[in-house]
């Protein structure tokens, strides 16, 4: 399938300032280099320090790039200028400087200032290469900013700088980490007309972008087409296509990559059971999730919280609250340290196994284990007495997360007057639908469903009263 409609690299969008603000979402701030920060610029050497060695030249583009992290996230276009301006003499004669003052900006997460940096080159007169456009690409996808990753590809034929295999990767990265699975694929099906051979680490970035974006038939459609390539699928490729699997709702073909993973000479890794597992979770499989997780160290594979998480979410699922809180408690002697998620799971099990006793029993013993209860441990403990009509522990529940710092939200307000429905205590259920709008937190349909199920419930017994006492009025 040819995605080439999709593909930014056609007329190239001007690479300016304006184009630049608008694809990182960032406010404008050209402003002139203010004097609170032109104190950080380092003054020009005399000439003879200028002429010294690499080393003193590698420790200038440090300072420089010291400099450009001051500005923080939404730096200034003139700011990165004036700081470029001082050490561009050094750049001119090692490239190499400019290239890893880019990367260490990605590595900070900072495309903007990355793409600033660029410009700032261009302006100045240096010459700038593949290199320097794949590092500020590669902070761009690390920035989440898919946008601009964008814009900088696409501007790189303009000035005769052809996008290598890392260019195309790194974009490819961007769009899949900001959801646009269609530009992803794009990309990469444009690549062989830019001469650009598409490698392992390009399908892998494409088969994640289809993950993210639920599309599971194209993601196996790239693993399957990768051989084709010339191309051997590795772990990475069978897992994230595994995960497209787990999130489309087809367990059968998740547990069908992992089993042919050996055929293709790949052991299976952590993150290969826990897309299994997860598969299974999702598909009321628990036997199957605990079955991936006994195997696991047969394979090599130590599970991890990750993966006792999603076989005790799979229980929970199941109605198997004894078997979640078994692997709840082996955690630890499994070096797996147990986490909310571990934690909000094990309790879902006991509400739904009507176990109000052992869901608070866990909710209390959080702190102890350094795990501090969310909206979703309170809310499923306060669903478990709910289910068990002990509404008073209910309300004591929602009247206590604020001391914890947790602020209810609609599901916890919702248990908690589904309690009162429960136990006919109508009046604190208006209450307490009364003090969701007080605390701006908007009711949903089953908290109004509650609240009038409760007077429901009043009216009727309102009505059967006085029928008796008609009946029999002495």
């Amino acid at each position: 399938m040819r995605w080439s409609t999709l593909c930014v690299c056609g007329p190239a969008q001007a690479f300016t300032a304006e184009a630049l603000q608008k694809a990182s979402g960032q406010p404008s701030n050209t402003g002139s280099f203010s004097g609170s920060r032109a104190g950080r610029r380092a003054r020009c050497c005399p000439r003879e320090v200028a002429s010294s060695s690499d080393g003193r030249k590698l420790a200038q583009s440090s300072l420089v790039f010291q400099q450009l992290l001051d500005l923080g996230r939404t730096p200034g276009e003139d700011e990165v200028s004036e700081i470029i301006s001082v050490g561009i003499d050094a750049w001119r004669k090692n490239p190499r400087h400019a290239t890893s003052v880019i990367g260490s900006l990605a590595r900070n997460q900072l495309p903007l200032t990355a793409t600033y940096v660029l410009t700032a080159m261009r302006a100045e007169r240096m010459k700038t290469d593949v290199f320097h456009y794949n590092a500020a690409i590669s902070a761009c996808e690390k920035g989440r900013q898919w946008q601009l990753a964008l814009v900088l590809l696409s501007s790189m034929p303009d000035i005769r700088v052809i996008p290598d295999e890392i260019s195309y990767n790194a974009a490819i990265s961007a769009c899949e980490k900001g959801g646009q699975w269609q530009l992803a694929l794009g990309l990469l099906s444009s690549m062989p007309d830019m001469r650009a051979t598409p490698d392992e680490i390009s399908y892998n970035a494409a088969i994640s972008a289809c993950e993210k974006g639920g599309q599971w038939q194209l993601a196996l459609g790239l693993l399957s087409s990768m051989p084709d390539m010339r191309l051997i699928p590795n772990e990475i490729s069978y897992s994230a296509a595994m995960s497209a699997c787990e999130k489309g709702g087809k367990w059968q073909l998740a547990l069908g990559l992992l089993s042919s993973m050996p055929d293709a000479r790949l052991i299976p890794n952590k993150i290969s059971y826990s897309a299994a597992i997860s598969a299974c979770e999702k598909g009321g499989q628990w036997q199957l999730a605990l079955g991936l997780l006994s195997c696991m160290p047969d394979m090599r594979a130590i599970p991890d919280e990750i993966n006792y998480n999603a076989a005790i979410s799979a229980c929970e699922k199941g109605g198997q609250w004894q078997l979640a809180l078994v692997l709840l408690s082996r955690m630890p002697d499994k070096r797996a340290i147990p986490n909310k998620i571990s934690y909000n799971a094990a309790i879902s099990a006991c509400e739904k196994g009507g176990q109000w006793q052992l869901a608070l029993g866990l909710l209390s013993s959080m702190p102890d284990m350094r795990v501090i209860p969310n909206e979703i441990s309170y809310s499923a403990a306060i669903s478990a007495c709910e289910k068990s009509g002990q509404w008073q522990l209910a309300l004591s529940l929602l009247s206590s997360m604020p001391d914890m710092r947790v602020i209810p939200n609609e599901i916890s307000y919702s248990a908690a007057i589904s309690a009162c429905e429960k136990s006919g205590q109508w009046q604190v259920a208006l209450d307490l639908l009364s003090s969701m709008l007080m605390m701006k937190v908007v009711p949903n349909e089953i908290s109004y469903n509650a609240a009038i199920g409760a007077c429901a419930r009043r009216t009727s017994l309102a009505a059967s009263t006085g029928s008796a006492w008609m009946d029999d009025p002495t």
